[in-house]
């Protein structure tokens, strides 16, 4: 269930504010408010995930058990003056294996069959919805029980739902307990958090449907209508490269803002996932920008207990590596995600050498052109479906091959979608902090959004959903 539809908006997103709002905090005594709520939470978030993986909310329960029982045991192994790190590891072996098997098994297989000429049998699986979110949520929740950041939960209930909360189940932001242990206990709700997170919750959508569906309508068509990159001319090449890297922008932070508006609507606070990554002076003030929740997963439990940075220079970089090897892969099990993430992880190591953003700096303007020129081509090896099509995208957009600068369709394009282009990449500065403070013309910006948002959706318009799959 995707939030820009009918089905949510219209159907369970009401009945939720019902039950929520209306039965359990009208009508349930006080001393069961609270148990009450998190019922209609769980079930509600179950309800959501089951609408579209009927089959594969069974891996989800088995998720939240298997987790749920590895913290709690944990727990009891330290109560017990022992480490509990056999437990650790056999929780990680679990997660890990099954995040393996449905995500990079066929992968890895297909690699193998090509290398040796074998021909190990695919097993067809299709990829849970948002397996890589609340695989990566379960897991923080025991290592923080094992690191003793996180108190073990006897109620299965509390993991349960902390790991399927419906807002932040299939796109993140990826949260940690220890942000919400509290609030599942005790929460308060009022009128101030439900408006700041429904105003949230509108600005996340208006990304979504406006800004991001309006700009994969034109990426889409040209990276499909040229799977090689032949017959691009460069300024088509730099078109789809372009309305690409604001799609995924808006696609994945607007479904982070619709997250913590949902998230603070319901009494929880969930942390930032984007900080204008779009403004960014080098690749390595983007990274601590962009998906923040993951890249500091990674840092947390994988970069820091490798040693960071505090070792020698050449296991620093090899970290380095590893974490990026790993980032890229998280995102889809193909070479083009691998090539992203070490593109990424050349272009920081190329920064840490030279000494960007601490021995000198460039000016700002240069800085944020240079920045956005290699993020604008990583992007086109992350929405490539093979490296031979990224190479021969990017040999487009310098016209390697002989293609023309410019084309007739294309003009017409820019030209009739300019004012559209043209807001994707205002709104992907902090304009709209500076709309804030006129309080009355950020009102009705927000009511014309919403409005026009509920028009595209009811009319069914294009609208994928890049992070869907992972």
């Amino acid at each position: 269930m995707l939030f820009p539809s009918n089905i949510f908006l219209f159907c369970f997103l009401p009945v939720m504010l019902v039950l929520y709002f209306g039965i359990c905090q009208l009508l349930v005594p006080e001393k069961y408010k609270i148990l009450s709520k998190n019922i209609v939470l769980f079930a509600g978030s179950i309800i959501f995930y089951a609408y579209g993986e009927p089959v594969f909310v069974l891996l989800l329960l088995f998720s939240i058990f298997i987790n749920w029982l590895m913290g709690f045991l944990i727990g009891k192994a330290q109560k017990k003056d022992r480490s509990g790190k056999l437990l650790l590891i056999l929780d990680i072996v679990i997660n890990v294996g099954v995040f393996f098997v449905f995500k990079y098994l066929d992968f890895v297989s297909g690699n193998l069959n090509r290398a040796f000429s074998i021909n190990i049998p695919y097993t067809g699986l299709k990829l849970p919805i948002g397996i890589s979110f609340f695989t990566f949520q379960a897991l923080s929740y025991v290592v923080d029980v094992y690191r003793k950041k996180a108190d073990p939960e006897n109620n299965p209930f509390y993991v349960g739902l902390y790991i399927a909360l419906f807002p932040q189940l299939i796109a993140g932001p990826i949260v940690r307990y220890e942000t919400v242990a509290k609030a599942i206990r005790d929460r308060k709700e009022n009128i101030e958090k439900f408006t700041k997170g429904t105003i949230r919750f509108i600005e996340g959508l208006g990304k979504k449907v406006l800004l991001a569906d309006s700009m994969a309508i034109f990426a889409d068509r040209i990276f499909k209508a040229y799977p090689q990159g032949q017959g691009l001319s460069v300024l088509m090449a730099w078109f789809g490269a372009i309305t690409y890297t604001l799609e995924i922008y808006y696609d994945f932070s607007g479904y982070s803002d619709m997250a913590i508006g949902l998230g603070k609507m319901f009494g929880f606070e969930f942390e930032e996932n984007f900080n204008y990554p779009y403004i960014s002076k080098s690749i390595t003030e983007f990274w601590r920008r962009w998906h923040i929740s993951l890249t500091t997963w990674f840092r947390d439990y994988l970069y820091f207990p490798m040693g960071g940075s505090r070792v020698s220079t050449g296991r620093m970089y090899f970290n380095l590596f590893f974490i990026w090897f790993l980032t890229g892969l998280w995102h889809g099990a193909g070479w083009t995600y691998v090539a992203w993430g070490l593109f990424s992880f050349v272009l920081q190591v190329i920064e840490k050498w030279i000494g960007l953003g601490k021995k000198w700096n460039m000016p700002a303007a240069l800085g944020h052109f240079y920045t956005m020129f290699l993020i604008t081509i990583s992007m086109v090896i992350f929405r490539s479906v093979s490296m031979t099509q990224a190479c021969g995208y990017i040999k487009s957009m310098f016209g390697i091959g002989g293609n023309g600068l410019t084309d007739s369709h294309t003009l017409f394009l820019i030209r009739d979608n300019w004012i559209m282009l043209v807001a994707a990449i205002a709104f992907s500065m902090p304009l709209s902090k500076l709309l804030k403070k006129k309080q009355f013309i950020y009102d009705i910006l927000l009511s014309g959004v919403l409005i026009l948002c509920i028009i595209y959706i009811l009319k069914g318009g294009y609208s994928p959903f890049i992070y869907f799959s992972f």
